[in-house]
């Protein structure tokens, strides 16, 4: 196992590590600390990964699958690491976590990550420009399924009168987490917007599939954020639509 694997492996062992202290924190009724900390030397870890591969590369990281979901748990991080704090969502981080462990614990099987990656000489400026983008923006639409998630915990919680469990008590507030889920989905789909218009800059043909899938995954959502700011659509909903669509963007993107 190279020094990258090892730093990946790390960063998969502080995710889980992160996870585990919060739900043990929940348990008693407190918020956990450990958490944050776990979750932001994951986030070392994986850049360390990240570099490592791209001095092998000589380009963006991306060029395997493995590599992809590494990028993608690297940027989930990245935005729980600016986006929790900021909006006091606290228990972001366990959900966020278990999340982070499997993308990794995928990248990590025998045969998703290349033992030996050509080193290539020309990078296309603006294929390096979509393919970071465009996975930078499924970490912004992960977490914000991820702070769907939450509201749907907290909406259940609610109406079964649920209002003694640690969790409960743990939750951010309503709003916090609706403000979450679209301010993630409107970063999500701005960075998204770099990525398409990028890919219609490159070569005809060199994008293939995956600038179809964007274009499509980018729609999709404009739409859904179009609908919220100008008709309306009950939190509930909202937090459904992003998880299914960040749930089958992912599918697909992962079979093309």
């Amino acid at each position: 196992m190279g020094m990258e694997k090892w730093l990946l492996a790390g960063a998969t062992v502080m995710a889980v590590l992160g996870g585990g202290l919060g739900i043990l924190s929940l348990q008693r009724g407190q918020r956990s600390r450990w958490t944050l900390v776990c979750m932001l030397g994951a986030f070392l870890l994986q850049l360390g990964f990240l570099g490592i591969r791209g001095e092998q590369r000589g380009q963006c990281p991306l060029g395997d699958f493995g590599e992809i979901l590494v990028f993608l748990a690297w940027s989930l991080v990245l935005f729980y690491l600016l986006v929790g704090p900021v909006y006091r969502v606290s228990l972001l981080g366990m959900f966020t976590a278990p999340l982070v462990a499997v993308f990794q614990l995928v990248a990590l099987f025998p045969g998703m990550i290349d033992p030996a990656p050509e080193h290539v000489e020309f990078t296309d400026g603006w294929r390096e420009t979509h393919s970071a983008f465009a996975v930078l923006s499924y970490g912004a639409f992960a977490l914000a399924a991820v702070a769907g998630l939450m509201f749907i915990v907290l909406n259940r919680q609610l109406k079964g009168q649920q209002l003694g469990t640690g969790l409960f008590r743990n939750l951010p507030p309503v709003r916090n987490l609706v403000a979450s889920v679209v301010r993630l989905a409107t970063l999500g789909a701005g960075l998204l917007t770099i990525g398409v218009v990028s890919a219609f800059q490159m070569a005809e043909g060199a994008a293939g599939i995956h600038r179809n899938v964007a274009v499509v995954t980018w729609a999709a959502y404009l739409i859904l954020l179009g609908v919220y700011f100008w008709r309306g659509i009950t939190p509930k909903r909202l937090s459904l639509l992003v998880i299914v669509m960040f749930t089958l963007s992912l599918l697909v993107f992962a079979f093309v």
